[in-house]
């Protein structure tokens, strides 16, 4: 693991794989650590041939917190954005992907297949349609359009998320908390064993924990409201990849998104809930690898093709 430097930010970050490969970038969802992109996921994406980048987003593992944005009142922010009136919050999803287009510059990346999953495919969606020339393609996963519409999350999950937490100095019952929480999230056919869920939350907790920043992300997932018009924008290979089983972002706001992206394909996957089950890893390092060289060879084929009609010059081509 490294740090770079990043819109006035320490992101922490590693990576995979050969440095001269097509890049991916992986980003995290709300609350998130870098470390829960499962490293068999990773380790595929690398061996079919691409360079692999994973992050702590700000706020989140061992970035740098933003505690100066003061703490949110989660009802004052629902009740101001049920009514309709302007969001005060420390920093909004459009900064977020402003962080994560730096992490390409940092690395002198020119563009990258953007891969994000929950509130990092809300922000990889922004990146694919501000940023295009950056985004080879776009995979969003687990994720939404914001389309207020929508289903909302099961009541059981809000019950848990929303609900008492243990002191922070309770660390046996935060990793009950953890445990419970992932439960309810998961993928109902393919439930995590104990020993290995309990390991996991021991790990995101021992390396980082910190309740009020994940309430500063979830302020600008509320803020940044529904990107349907801006969906329909984004001209980049689009998959979009969901959970049939997902209690905390339904299904229907997978097809919605899928709906929205001129020529995106949708996945939705049988059994899966809002994790990354271990039985699920490899088809879907494979499925996300696959779209990604269909992208690439598509991309090669427009260059070749426009350097034949004398149109697109080399050196403006990513």
């Amino acid at each position: 693991m490294a740090f770079i430097r990043v819109n006035g930010l320490h992101l922490a970050y590693d990576e995979r794989g050969a440095a001269s490969a097509p890049a991916v970038l992986l980003i995290m969802g709300l609350g998130t650590q870098m470390i829960f992109w499962p490293d068999v996921f990773c380790d595929r994406l690398a061996a079919a041939g691409f360079r692999v980048i994973r992050f702590d987003n700000r706020d989140s593992g061992l970035s740098t917190k933003l505690r100066h944005g003061g703490k949110i009142r989660l009802s004052g922010l629902l009740l101001n954005a049920f009514l309709g009136r302007p969001l005060k919050v420390p920093y909004t999803l459009e900064d977020m992907a402003d962080d994560a287009v730096g992490m390409l510059d940092a690395l002198h990346l020119r563009s990258a297949h953007i891969v994000g999953v929950s509130m990092g495919g809300m922000i990889a969606q922004l990146i694919a349609a501000h940023h295009p020339q950056r985004v080879r393609s776009l995979t969003s996963m687990m994720s939404s359009s914001g389309d207020p519409r929508l289903p909302r999350p099961k009541s059981r999950v809000n019950a848990v998320m929303f609900g008492r937490r243990p002191k922070p100095t309770d660390r046996d019952g935060l990793i009950r908390y953890g445990m419970k929480l992932y439960r309810t999230i998961g993928s109902p056919a393919y439930p995590t064993p104990a020993p290995v869920l309990r390991k996991m939350v021991e790990t995101g907790l021992d390396r980082a924990y910190d309740p009020a920043a994940t309430m500063r992300q979830f302020a600008a997932v509320i803020a940044n409201g529904s990107r349907v018009e801006l969906l329909k924008t984004i001209r980049s290979p689009t998959l979009v990849i969901h959970g049939a089983d997902d209690p905390l972002v339904p299904a229907a706001a997978g097809r919605d998104t899928a709906r929205h992206i001129p020529g995106a394909a949708l996945k939705i996957i049988p059994g899966m809930g809002h994790d990354f089950p271990t039985e699920l890893m490899p088809g879907l390092a494979d499925t996300i690898a696959a779209h990604c060289l269909a992208a690439d060879r598509a991309r090669r084929a427009r260059r070749r093709s426009g350097r034949a009609a004398g149109s697109v010059p080399d050196h403006i081509t990513i």
